[in-house]
């Protein structure tokens, strides 16, 4: 691979703040630093839409962060988000489900969304790969792209099990191929863990150190 400049990986970047204390003026600071290092996107709470971020995707969760909201409830969710402005919606599934080996489960859960927002709005699929066998994040992969989702995308970052690893990340991208984006997102504080998932296949970045990983690249 040729070697990354800070513009080509910004341009990956979801930069976001979705800590449950996370005030306005915070989400503000956000989005001016967020403009100031060129991403492509800022990633938020559903109760901080609408935002102003002119210049930049919007990007929102629904059934963050456990997974463990009613099919419905995430659909409603990320409707109304949708209706207060948001690009994209990042939403978990129930990993519970994945676990146990109901993928049909899983395929509803991302059907009722991808309904919900129809396509006014680019759906990324959370599976928390970390708390997930290899057969298992295959299948959610499968589940996410049969459901009609744009990415599948490795974890939420709040889960004890950890956040992305390049070995899900290659797997990920292994599944979906070109047909889906691959978004890595838990865990990435330095340049060289944010190369290290580009290499494996990520096509998107989720990161809240965004300035600290920017700044290991060249210009």
């Amino acid at each position: 691979m040729a070697q990354l400049s800070r513009r080509d990986v910004a341009a990956l970047i979801d930069h976001t703040l979705l800590a449950p204390e996370a005030t306005a003026a915070q989400v503000a600071a956000l989005v001016d630093e967020a403009r100031d290092l060129g991403v492509f996107a800022v990633c938020v709470s559903p109760s901080m839409l609408p935002l102003r971020a002119p210049g930049l995707a919007v990007a929102t969760v629904a059934g963050f962060p456990s997974g463990k909201h009613h099919s419905l409830v995430k659909g409603t969710e990320a409707r109304l988000s949708v209706d207060q402005g948001a690009d994209e919606v990042d939403m978990v599934i129930d990993v519970g489900a994945a676990v146990a080996g109901d993928f049909n489960a899983v395929l509803g859960d991302i059907i009722t969304v991808r309904e919900a927002i129809g396509d006014r709005a680019l759906l990324k699929v959370i599976i928390e790969s970390a708390a997930l066998t290899d057969a298992a994040i295959v299948e959610c992969c499968r589940a996410a792209e049969r459901a009609g989702a744009d990415f599948v995308k490795t974890s939420t970052g709040f889960h004890p099990s950890g956040g992305a690893s390049a070995h899900a990340v290659r797997l990920m991208a292994e599944t979906v191929g070109d047909r889906l984006g691959v978004k890595a997102s838990g865990g990435i504080r330095t340049a060289e863990a944010a190369a290290e998932m580009i290499a494996a296949g990520a096509t998107r970045l989720g990161l809240s150190r965004s300035r600290e990983v920017l700044a290991g690249f060249p210009d």
